[in-house]
């Protein structure tokens, strides 16, 4: 789907990136669409954040007929006992007190854990998001760890298909001055706190490098899937979710050169 974003840029003058080859020379550069001169709205990346976060959430709550799926009736005054819904043995049940009972307050399904947002602002902040990802200051403000000149990182469409193990994603990071930021987050990683390691997240792991690639099926996108910290996604699953986590702006981000093209396809920016 294509968005058509009325924006005034932060500056008329286009930026260019150089885009490197799987040995990390350059090989040329190319031009940053104008998506990237969209201004960083941290306020409205944090509601998006908000939403798309909120919506993987599961509505938590009882059967609203849990413990009250019985026969059991008062017998009224005259017998020495408390008048409760009781079996024909004796036996109490449906309210709170008895055994089988249902529950005094429980959680309700009912109650709406997602945050809306509308589709246009959506649009506008993983445009924000991706401008912000082009500032070095904002990158390095996030905690990301780099030794390079500018960004985002641009390489050739060929290396999707040359690198295709984790030793050789690792020799290109190196090379590219990015490999420091993935070791930060397997350094960074810990056991949580709490009893979420119980429930199947045992692990807290920090955020390092988003890849953006054409296709989710190339060789690239397999080796380096597993680094610690590592992202990969595509120009058509691109989501506030990959480029700010936490809803905070400015994520260290790789882009293929066939990424980026579809990528200023998708966001098409009418400057004012």
């Amino acid at each position: 789907m294509t968005w058509r974003l009325l924006v005034k840029p932060l500056s008329a003058e286009k930026k260019k990136v150089v885009v490197f080859d799987e040995n990390a020379n350059r090989v040329g550069e190319v031009e940053l669409p104008p998506v990237f001169q969209v201004p960083v709205r941290g306020d409205l990346i944090r509601r998006a954040f908000l939403a798309a976060f909120t919506s993987r959430l599961q509505p938590k709550g009882r059967d609203p007929l849990a413990g009250k799926r019985t026969t059991a009736y008062s017998w009224g005054v005259g017998y020495g006992l408390a008048r409760v819904p009781r079996n024909p043995n004796g036996r109490a049940r449906f309210v709170v007190s008895a055994r089988g009972g249902h529950a005094a307050f429980p959680p309700r399904p009912e109650r709406v854990l997602k945050e809306e947002i509308n589709r246009k602002e959506n649009a506008m902040a993983i445009a924000s998001a991706l401008a912000a990802t082009s500032i070095v200051d904002l990158v390095k403000r996030r905690g990301h760890i780099f030794n390079v000149e500018s960004l985002p990182i641009v390489l050739a469409d060929s290396v999707e298909e040359v690198v295709d193990s984790a030793k050789k994603a690792r020799e290109l990071l190196v090379k590219l001055g990015l490999w420091s930021d993935v070791e930060r987050s397997r350094e960074g990683t810990g056991i949580r706190a709490g009893k979420g390691k119980m429930r199947g997240r045992r692990y807290v792991e920090p955020k390092s490098i988003l890849f953006i690639v054409s296709s989710i099926d190339k060789p690239m996108a397999k080796a380096v899937r597993n680094l610690p910290g590592v992202d990969v996604a595509t120009p058509g699953t691109l989501s506030v979710l990959h480029l700010a986590p936490g809803g905070v702006p400015g994520r260290l981000v790789v882009f293929t050169k066939r990424a980026l093209e579809e990528i200023g396809k998708r966001f098409e920016v009418v400057v004012f």
